[in-house]
């Protein structure tokens, strides 16, 4: 022991670093291991549940987040953690004293650190939530893009420096095929300054990763344009294949299945020192390599892979930070290294028992009582240890890693159409008209328009943006000429594509749209620069890119989603283009607030309420649905708060109103028609305009928590329904899932009869499709008879 410190002592200053470095790792393994050992076995389980935790999945990258946590990353750069590998990167934290034992103590538990890395529930230190996997890595990408963007603008905080985008990937994840429309859409862009560092253990949940899987990730990635940097073998396994007999050895190991190289890892150096004789033992080059090894030993060599390597790891990596070309690093690794189940089949959720737990607490000469010490038994490197925290340049300059950005200012209106009495218009075209009026930039709305900056998966014409797109200009990273402009073809769109242009066109992949929104939503945080992200998609297509919407709303990114054209009013598209359950979506997924308005000046009235709540502390992102119907406009003074807060009369109802319809979207003419009827026989009922059933039925239950808790809270949808009667019917109708408004039954009472569509539509015109739907002003006014003949015989 006495010689070999003496030898750390005497090498180079580089070497002694890695030396310290290597020191570090195994206590980031220890800490990773214990939080999820304490997590299953110490601490109290009210409900016998297993815990759970990734104790194999944490070693397999522990090498390689300690260097980049602790030697490569700098202030600006950016992360991405693999999910399984959060006790990793906690347990980093916390040696870094960014996160205090209490919270790795309740690790997975209320109020502790997180299962998989989150930036809303772990704090500061997450730049990227990470837990469905592979939407972690992509979003790098769209992350990179968007710092170029505001860098290109010139709306980086001065002396910022742009952040490299780093993503630690688990190989199982490159199943996930957003990653490669991820990469396309990248390559389309021509992104810079990302790494992907593939923790390429070859083990995932169920199985081996299959052998030929490494030939065809780095030829994807080549295609791509990215440099690819393989790490397969430590130095200790190269010096070994310069020897005589080596070459044998490394052909041995290359041809070895990934299953046959898992299992010999698992059963240790005897079973690696049969293996070798059964194949190579008549080669006594090869033979005067392996004899004198302990069985530990020749362990040692055999798995001494290059993601294990800290030197090896560090030059790599340092090396690769002379370029600004995306990189992807595919690291050899071990799953478990270091514990006692590495490489076994079913080490994906295992866990050491306590009695391993406690065997691998003395062999990191650990007191017990001492576990949750960041040096306890550390030894003569503790010093030097302290100092290298101290110092680690990712962890210098700030407390906090999310920078500020001071909100944008938002006009209390926006400029609209405003047509005559009854003129008819969309939605769609209305929204289409309000952007490039904002794309104007006239006084007040200067610098709302530099901020918002638009996106579409290749429908940005058919979506309306096309006049916005027209004014402001494509975003790109050098300028790339209009050929149809310069041929002189006309064309009504300008498609000049310039670092000053505030539209970003993708290709049809709605995953990308939504990680693209979610990465500028974030802009703020991680650049410093607030951005206002305007996605449009249609309806229908949402469901596409559902997994990285909720991804964009889980981590707190904030962007308007303009949905259009939706619902069966699509008419003559048919089914496949018509949605029907996206407003339960809406009602549905947290950090997203939903409307659907009828009219263009409550969309302008949204819109505007909506760039501000997504700046506000407590506010969220935003969804409009929209639609191509064109409906009669009316001229009237609007009430802005009620809009917002989700719902209006549009025909008030007499007081104790017996009926009563509530409409949503762009059946409002058909709910009028049925109106006018209606009070032919029931003189007071009444019309509720709905804007946000989101909005409504969110604030209905927030109150009625409130008053579960001893207050007195009435919602808004309870003041909108109080004119009504107790047992008045109320008829429900949407373009879309009846459930969407049939929840008004439950607020005070009252009798529902929900009209809606709850099936596959079809190809058509508007008015057949309504009749066959049951969304036409027939079918209200049965809806209305039905409810009140319900009434009338329970009365």
């Amino acid at each position: 022991m006495a010689d070999g410190l003496r030898t750390i002592a005497e090498a180079p200053a580089d070497a002694r670093r890695v030396a310290v470095l290597e020191a570090l790792e195994k206590r980031i393994l220890w800490l990773s291991s214990w939080i999820i050992h304490h997590a299953n076995h110490i601490r109290p389980n009210l409900d016998g549940l297993k815990v759970g935790g990734h104790q194999a999945s944490c070693a397999s990258v522990a090498t390689l987040m300690t260097a980049l946590y602790l030697d490569v990353l700098r202030p600006e750069d950016r992360v991405a953690v693999k999910p399984h590998a959060g006790p990793v990167f906690h347990a980093i934290q916390y040696l870094l004293g960014r996160v205090s034992r209490e919270r790795l103590e309740k690790f997975r538990a209320i109020g502790g650190i997180q299962p998989y890395p989150s930036r809303v529930k772990d704090g500061d230190d997450v730049d990227f939530s990470t837990g469905s996997v592979g939407l972690g890595v992509a979003i790098t990408n769209f992350a990179a893009l968007m710092r170029d963007y505001v860098r290109l603008k010139g709306l980086a905080p001065e002396g910022a420096r742009p952040g490299r985008m780093v993503a630690v990937v688990g190989d199982a994840e490159l199943d996930e095929g957003n990653i490669y429309e991820a990469l396309l859409e990248s390559w389309k862009h021509d992104v810079q300054g990302v790494w992907w560092i593939i923790d390429y253990n070859r083990q995932s949940l169920d199985s081996i990763v299959p052998d030929r899987l490494f030939h065809r990730i780095e030829g994807l990635f080549r295609d791509m344009r990215w440099n690819v940097v393989t790490l397969k073998y430590g130095r200790k396994l190269e010096a070994a294949f310069a020897r005589p007999g080596g070459a044998a050895l490394r052909t041995w190991i290359d041809d070895c299945p990934n299953s046959t190289y898992a299992a010999l890892t698992f059963q240790g150096g005897a079973a690696w020192r049969e293996a070798l004789h059964a194949d190579l033992g008549r080669d006594r080059r090869l033979r005067a390599i392996i004899d004198p090894l302990s069985d530990d030993d020749l362990a040692a060599l055999m798995t001494n892979l290059g993601g294990h390597d800290m030197g090896l790891v560090l030059d790599t990596l340092r090396a690769a930070a002379a370029t600004d070309q995306p990189t992807a690093f595919i690291a050899y690794t071990i799953k478990g290294m270091g514990l006692p189940f590495a490489g076994h089949k079913d080490n994906h959720a295992g866990l050491m028992t306590k009695e391993q737990m406690e065997a691998f607490r003395a062999a990191n000469g650990i007191d017990p009582g001492q576990e949750w010490e960041p040096f306890a038994g550390f030894g003569p490197l503790e010093h030097e240890a302290r100092a290298l925290l101290a110092n680690a340049p990712y962890a210098s300059g700030r407390s906090s890693r999310r920078l500020a950005a001071a909100p944008v200012p938002v006009p209390a209106s926006l400029p609209h159409p405003r047509p005559p009495e009854g003129r008819r218009m969309s939605t769609q075209e209305g929204f289409g008209q309000i952007l490039s009026e904002i794309g104007r930039g006239q006084g007040e709305l200067a610098p709302l328009a530099a901020r918002i900056v638009t996106m579409s998966p290749d429908v940005t014409v058919s979506t309306s943006l096309g006049p916005w797109v027209n004014r402001r200009g494509v975003f790109s990273r050098s300028l790339r000429n209009d050929v149809f402009r310069d041929q002189k073809v006309a064309s009504a769109q300008k498609w000049v594509m310039t670092p000053e242009g505030q539209h970003i066109e993708l290709g049809i992949a709605e995953q990308n749209l939504f990680l693209l929104l979610a990465a500028a939503g974030l802009s703020h945080d991680l650049n410093g620069a607030r951005l206002l992200p305007v996605g449009t998609v249609y309806d229908t297509f949402v469901g596409r890119g559902l997994d990285a919407l909720m991804y964009g709303c889980y981590q707190d990114s904030r962007f308007m989603l303009v949905s259009t054209p939706s619902g069966i009013t699509l008419a003559p598209e048919g089914g496949q283009h018509q949605s029907v359950y996206t407003p339960l979506i809406g009602i549905g997924q947290d950090r997203l607030a939903f409307y659907e308005p009828a009219f263009v000046d409550e969309l302008a009235a949204i819109m505007a309420w909506g760039f501000a709540h997504m700046q506000a502390p407590e506010g969220s992102s935003v969804w409009l649905r929209l639609s191509t119907r064109a409906i009669a406009q009316a001229t009237r003074p609007l009430d802005r708060d009620a809009v917002i807060r989700g719902g209006y009369w549009l025909v008030p109802p007499a007081a104790g109103a017996a009926l009563a319809i509530a409409c949503q979207g762009p059946v409002v003419p058909e709910a009028l028609a049925a109106l006018e009827a209606v009070r032919e026989d029931v003189p007071g009922a009444g019309l509720l305009a709905v804007t946000s059933p989101d909005r409504l039925h969110a604030d209905w239950l927030r109150a009625a928590r409130g008053r579960r808790a001893g207050g007195r809270e009435q919602a808004w949808i309870e003041t909108l329904l109080a004119p009504l009667a107790p047992d008045a019917a109320i008829v429900t109708v949407l373009d879309g899932h009846p459930a969407t408004l049939a929840w008004l039954g439950g607020v005070r009472g009252h009798r529902i009869e929900p009209l809606g569509v709850d099936r596959f539509g079809q190809a058509g015109d508007i008015p057949s499709l309504y009749r066959l739907y049951g969304l036409d002003e027939g079918t209200m006014l049965d809806a209305a008879a039905a409810g009140m003949l319900r009434r009338l015989v329970s009365g």
